[in-house]
């Protein structure tokens, strides 16, 4: 017996069966009854990992987070603690480089404090290696997609990132533009930066035109300064552009910054595009246009997958929700 069997016969979801089993509120008094009624029938019992966990004292959720002044993760971050809040955990939040191993963060984490569940914000996938099967908790990657990781430990909650890229890639380019740059994360095929750039490239090839890595695309990490940065570089090395595309808000921020330090106006001389839609991208001069990812629904279902997985045996679950382009004032038509 599974709580996936007692959800079944109950009638109610996974979810509210966790918060019966765990005294939790928000469970209407007919809810309880019932659920309580089919586990009293059914015998149920937790799984024995997780009340081994309970019996070493462990009862914090620990979230690892690349890089530092990424403001999107800043945002998630919040509507994070603020759900775990409601389920009265406790949280150990801990920054680490944007190159570093965050799975040796997490197995430090396991050894020193004991967390029964980890989140990871941000995500190389070619760090989850064979030392995942030492992470003997459940975990959630945010923001990135980890179903080829095909470990049961891990799951993942995420948007369509190539398609999100590629949607408005696509705006720029029936908006007029065709001479478009690209500022964004370094490139390899575990990053969440090489989808975007894929979905760039696919727009850009099935409209005729070309990506050059050597001058068209400039990497950065993922904060203000290094959009700012990468987009004087970029400047210097491709003559002509009317567009550019930011993997993220927070790039697109130093981006803007860069053109008019430059002498060019956006969106007259050149159109900005971003990544993530933060709330500070409703306030910027010119309103950034962006691809907006839904910080709540990230949260809400990272948090209930976690949780869940922290007392029952449910396997991964990779989840995708909705994006949404949002075009604003930094884009100009130049048809």
């Amino acid at each position: 017996m599974t709580i996936k069997d007692i959800a079944k016969l109950s009638g109610y979801g996974i979810g509210t069966v966790s918060r019966v089993i765990n005294n939790q509120p928000g469970v209407s008094d007919k809810a309880k009854k019932k659920i309580q009624k089919v586990i009293e029938e059914s015998n149920y019992e937790p799984n024995e990992s997780a009340r081994s966990l309970k019996r070493r004292g462990s009862d914090a959720i620990g979230i690892i987070i690349k890089g530092n002044q990424n403001l999107f993760f800043a945002e998630v971050l919040e509507k994070i603690q603020n759900n775990l809040l409601r389920y009265n955990e406790d949280v150990i939040v801990q920054y680490i480089g944007e190159d570093d191993d965050e799975v040796e963060a997490a197995l430090s984490l396991l050894k020193n404090r004991f967390p029964k569940g980890i989140m990871f914000l941000g995500a190389d996938l070619s760090m989850y290696d064979e030392r995942v099967k030492d992470i003997h908790i459940p975990c959630v990657i945010v923001t990135t997609d980890g179903k080829s990781l095909k470990y049961d430990n891990i799951s993942s909650v995420s948007i369509d990132d190539e398609k999100a890229t590629y949607e408005m890639m696509k705006r720029l380019i029936e908006r007029g533009h065709r001479k478009i740059g690209v500022v964004g994360g370094k490139l390899s095929d575990n990053r969440i930066s090489s989808s975007r750039f894929r979905g760039c490239k696919k727009c850009m090839n099935e409209y005729g035109l070309d990506l050059e890595l050597d001058s068209n695309y400039i990497p950065c990490e993922y904060n203000i300064e290094a959009g700012y940065e990468a987009t004087k570089h970029l400047l210097d090395n491709s003559s002509g552009l009317t567009a550019i595309f930011a993997m993220s808000d927070t790039i697109a921020l130093g981006v803007m910054r860069g053109i008019a330090d430059r002498g060019f106006r956006v969106p007259e001389d050149i159109s900005v595009a971003g990544f993530d839609g933060i709330s500070l991208t409703s306030f910027s001069i010119p309103r950034l246009s962006t691809v907006r990812q839904s910080i709540e629904l990230l949260a809400n279902r990272s948090v209930s997958l976690l949780l869940e997985r922290t007392h029952y045996d449910i396997g991964s679950v990779h989840e995708k929700v909705a994006f949404e382009i949002i075009e604003r004032e930094s884009i100009m038509d130049l048809k």
